[in-house]
Parts: C-alpha cells; sequence; structure tokens
C-alpha cells in the first residue's frame, strides 16, 4: 500500500511544477551540449558524424513525433514548440492559421502556410564523436517525399534489426555535404547513412546503464515559449530576452538568446524552412 502511496504523492507533487519550467535546472552552454546537429561549418563542404541511437526503457520507438512553428525572423527561421499539437494547449499562431484557412482566399491560404506547424521526429542520441556530452537529441523534419532522415534510417532497422540494442546495436555512419537553394544560399543535407559492424553501447557497463537510463527528455531541452510570447509573434513582433529585465521584450531585435550578458545564437535556427530540402 505504501508504494502506491508513493506513486501517488510523486505524481502530485509533479502536477504541481509548473508547465514552463523544467524539472531538470541548466545552463545555456549545458544545454547546447545536450542538441545533436547534423549541420557542417560554414567553411566545411562535407563531413561523417557518428552516432548511436538510444534504446528506450519502455519499449517504444526511439523517434518521438513533435511539432514546431518555423517563423521567418531577421532572415533565419526560428522553430517554435506548439503547444497545441504537442500538449493539445492554447496555441495562438495555430489560431492564426485557422483563421486564415477559414476565409477560403488563396491570398489567405498561402499566407497560413507561415503559421502552420511542422511535424518533426527528436531521436534520443549518443554523440560518438562527443561522448563525455552524454545523452543529445537530434531532431529532424519529416519529409513528405519520403526522403529524410527518418526514411533512410528505417531501412537499417529492416536489414538489421533493433540497432538499439546496447549490446549488439550498430552506430550509424551520417555522410554529410553542402549543396546551394535556388536563392544560392549553402544549405547542409545528409548524403547517406550508414551502419557500422555490431558493437555494445560503451565497453562501460555503468556508462551505458547510465545513458539507458537518463531522465532527460527532449521537452527538457527545446525551450517552450510562453504563450505571450507567441501572442507576440502572432502580432508580428519580435520577442528576445532580457537578462537584466529578466523577461521577454519586444521591438526590432536581433533573435540571439541574452543570456548572463553573453550572446547565444538560437542552435534551433540553422536550418531552412523549405519543403524542397532534402532534411
Amino acid at each position: 500500500m505504501s508504494s502506491i502511496l508513493d506513486a501517488i504523492y510523486d505524481q502530485y507533487e509533479k502536477s504541481k511544477q509548473s508547465k514552463n519550467s523544467s524539472q531538470f535546472k541548466m545552463s545555456q552552454e549545458e544545454r547546447m551540449k545536450k542538441y545533436f546537429t547534423a549541420i557542417l561549418p560554414e567553411n566545411q563542404r562535407s563531413a561523417q558524424k557518428r552516432i548511436r541511437i538510444l534504446p528506450t526503457k519502455d519499449g517504444k520507438s526511439p523517434f518521438v513525433e513533435a511539432w514546431f512553428h518555423e517563423i521567418l525572423q531577421d532572415g533565419k527561421y526560428v522553430k517554435l514548440y506548439d503547444p497545441g499539437k504537442n500538449d493539445n494547449e492554447r496555441s495562438p499562431l495555430n489560431e492564426v492559421y485557422n483563421d486564415l484557412i477559414s476565409t477560403g482566399k488563396q491570398s489567405d491560404k498561402e499566407l497560413a502556410n507561415e503559421y502552420k506547424s511542422r511535424k518533426f521526429y527528436v531521436v534520443k542520441v549518443i554523440d560518438r564523436d562527443h561522448p563525455e556530452d552524454g545523452v543529445k537529441f537530434w531532431r529532424f523534419k519529416h519529409n513528405y517525399k519520403g526522403e529524410g532522415p527518418y526514411d533512410k534510417i528505417i531501412p537499417i532497422f529492416k536489414a538489421k534489426g533493433d540497432i538499439t540494442d546496447p549490446d549488439k546495436g550498430r552506430d550509424l555512419i551520417i555522410e554529410l555535404a553542402k549543396a546551394k537553394t535556388s536563392k544560392n544560399k549553402d544549405y547542409t543535407y545528409i548524403q547517406t547513412i550508414m551502419f557500422d559492424d555490431p558493437s555494445p553501447l560503451s565497453d562501460n557497463k555503468e556508462t551505458s546503464d547510465s545513458w539507458i537510463t537518463d531522465e532527460l527528455t527532449w521537452k527538457d531541452v527545446y525551450s517552450r515559449k510562453p504563450e505571450e510570447y507567441l501572442d507576440a509573434i502572432s502580432r508580428g513582433e519580435k520577442p528576445r530576452w532580457d537578462s537584466e529585465q529578466n523577461k521577454f521584450v519586444y521591438g526590432d531585435t536581433s533573435e540571439d538568446t541574452v543570456v548572463g550578458g553573453a550572446k547565444y545564437p538560437d542552435p534551433q535556427s540553422d536550418s531552412y524552412a523549405d519543403d524542397d530540402m532534402p532534411f
């Protein structure tokens, strides 16, 4: 009986936490280490990255579906967490989308596309180049043409079985290259995703177990902006975090996030919101 009560009390305590806060508090520097990005630096034309997809504790798919808006700000697309499709809560940007679609006008339909949230996959991985960072999260867009990372990885599962197995799973080798958009702007694309020979997740069982049991989730890492922030975006304003005032302010500002007096570029704004992109 006591174990049941403990579970109930634990659930109650968790329910009292603010929906906009994470149970994991981390600095911006620590947070940056939790992103895995398949993106090449400006001066690099090709590279290879290696990851291991971690097994799930409940036996579910490691590919979590998540929804983000991609909003153009200061010439870059910023990905914004969609509280509507992710959590069934109010979403100001979805409201704008639905209002525009409801008019039936072609011009409004085209404008609505800018507010539509997109499906992404988020997978928990170990970055083999930086295993000291522990678990990371790789987010990539669903590709309606069937040419995205998800579409490249699933055939490996079909051919080789459970590549997340901690004892005999396989690392994935991601080949990256550069191409140009129709506007002659460079972007990174994934040429191929290959698999390595079977190997343990780690030679050290303690390390392997700590990675598998790590409680960090993608929602702890990918920031969720408050409702008033999304309201401001829906009105065409440009919010930014002011560390001195400890709140979001609005106006003609850069999209850099101000943290403790230093500026960190948003790691979520590295890729272009273009359905023709192969990622």
